[in-house]
């Protein structure tokens, strides 16, 4: 009589940029039974490429970043490999941030406020193919559904702050992070920022296609608003 193989322990990769919480949950979960952690990363870069390299099932990704947002990265991890699922794990309620974070494909957005176990519970869920939001920022998220489910946020442009409407349509122009950022004063990482979350809540993958989303709807230049 043949005794049942295990079932395959699910692959983690953890990306946030204080190494204290990284090595924090490795040693929360890397010792459960049915995780085993394949990578750590520390910015949006290194995570894109250490996804590639590991394949993982599972992304534990903080939204804030060094060089940009873990929203932008689990875009990218899911465009090249969609069946590799991402939980949002951060210190903020953000409503807009949770709605990019499910634009962008993410299974989860849970706070770091999380005890041990309900986060082991919680990824156990996400592993098996649910879809988590955290309590304190459902009824927010829940919200905004409604408003757009009657009507009072249909139009895509409703999403977006009057700041992202303005870098929209200079990256519209054609340029670049580092010029729009001379034009409004901004940094270019926030530049950065504010292009990624735009793409999000457009639901859109490149910068080409948010110039002829502004070209398709007239929009005008910044001057123009």
């Amino acid at each position: 009589m043949t005794s049942e193989q295990p079932p395959r322990p699910l692959r983690l990769m953890i990306v946030d940029d204080h190494e204290v919480v990284r090595r924090g949950l490795v040693a929360l979960l890397d010792r459960r039974a049915g995780f085993e952690v394949v990578g750590e990363a520390g910015s949006v870069a290194e995570s894109i490429n250490l996804a590639a390299r590991h394949e993982p099932d599972l992304v534990i990704m903080d939204v804030r970043l060094p060089d940009g947002s873990g929203i932008e990265a689990c875009r990218e991890i899911r465009a090249v490999r969609p069946e590799t699922r991402v939980v949002m794990l951060t210190s903020y309620p953000d409503e807009e941030a949770v709605m990019s974070a499910i634009i962008a494909g993410a299974s989860g957005y849970l706070l770091k406020q999380i005890r041990g176990r309900d986060l082991v519970t919680a990824l156990d869920a996400v592993g098996r193919g649910e879809s988590l939001l955290d309590p304190a920022v459902t009824e927010k998220v829940l919200e905004r559904v409604r408003r757009m489910a009657s009507g009072s946020a249909t139009d895509d442009l409703a999403e977006l702050t009057s700041q992202e409407r303005k870098v929209l349509l200079l990256v519209a122009e054609g340029k670049t992070n580092k010029e729009i950022a001379t034009d409004i004063f901004l940094s270019d990482k926030t530049v950065k920022n504010y292009v990624s979350s735009i793409l999000s809540k457009l639901n859109l993958q490149r910068r080409t296609q948010a110039a002829a989303f502004v070209a398709k709807r007239n929009l005008g230049s910044p001057d123009e608003r």
